[in-house]
């Protein structure tokens, strides 16, 4: 993924759409550092784990609009 960042917007220039989620915020978690955000996707919920600071700057509340974006490294799954 690259970004980069004109005046006060970010612009994303190249992004796997596959790593792409659109869906509506189900619900938020509030924690005094960090908080749990429910993503509501026509493929499932997404949970994101991120700063309080960032709900903020977002102003993210239940039903705001967001992209869910994955970047992750590793996997792990467990038998049951």
């Amino acid at each position: 993924m690259t970004a980069s960042i004109t005046g006060n917007t970010l612009s994303i220039q190249a992004i796997n759409v596959r790593s792409q989620f659109r869906g509506r915020v189900k619900e938020i978690i509030r924690g005094n550092v960090v908080s749990e955000v429910d993503v509501e996707t026509p493929w499932g919920i997404v949970t994101s784990v991120i700063t309080t600071r960032s709900v903020d700057d977002l102003q993210l509340r239940t039903g705001s609009q967001v992209v869910a974006l994955v970047k992750s490294t590793e996997v792990s799954i467990a038998k049951l």
